[in-house]
């Protein structure tokens, strides 16, 4: 049983498998998977792609784009790096009503590994740095899952799903260093 309307955000910094992650997690849930990334201006593509952090003032646009796909289409999951609290509540406010967070979390080895196997996206490696360093993981009181980017795909679907139906269920912390893939 869904106990709230889906919403589902998938959060995290460049290379956490938000993409992956939202297509497997959209033919799961029959639920429609939107990039954040589509949503992007063609300046801050630009501006990452020259490997410039975007700012707030760069952000809050796209932000309110992210937001009205979460109000205008749910149910639908969404990638978006939402890496602040303050973005995480800019998205909130704008779906006006639940959402809910998933936070992709991985080291910064693991992560990089996978950026750098990623030809033609426009997030350069060199801003992995800016991503991590912006990072505020969700705090207790938004009732996010944060899961383990180094464990299976078919896995994290499965967490994700029975943390939509019951989200006392899949309570999951991963441990304080996610271990690294093949480890």
């Amino acid at each position: 049983m869904n106990l709230f309307p889906d919403r589902i955000v998938l959060m995290g910094v460049a290379g956490s498998g938000k993409t992956t992650l939202g297509h497997a997690l959209s033919v799961r849930l029959r639920l429609p998977y939107v990039d954040g990334d589509e949503l992007h201006s063609e300046a801050n593509i630009a501006r990452m792609a020259r490997g410039l952090p975007l700012t707030d003032a760069d952000r809050w646009p796209w932000l309110d784009r992210v937001a009205r796909v979460l109000d205008r289409r749910a149910p639908v999951i969404v990638g978006c790096s939402a890496l602040r609290r303050a973005y995480r509540d800019r998205l909130r406010q704008g779906a006006r009503g639940p959402v809910r967070f998933v936070h992709l979390a991985g080291s910064a080895p693991l992560i990089a590994r996978r950026m750098a196997a990623r030809p033609g996206h426009f997030m350069p490696l060199a801003l992995l740095d800016s991503q991590f360093a912006t990072l505020e993981p969700p705090d207790p009181d938004e009732n996010a899952l944060t899961l383990d980017i180094s464990l299976p795909v078919d896995l994290l679907v499965e967490r994700i799903a029975r943390w939509r139906d019951d989200p006392d269920s899949a309570s999951y912390h991963p441990p304080q260093a996610p271990r690294e893939e093949g480890a």
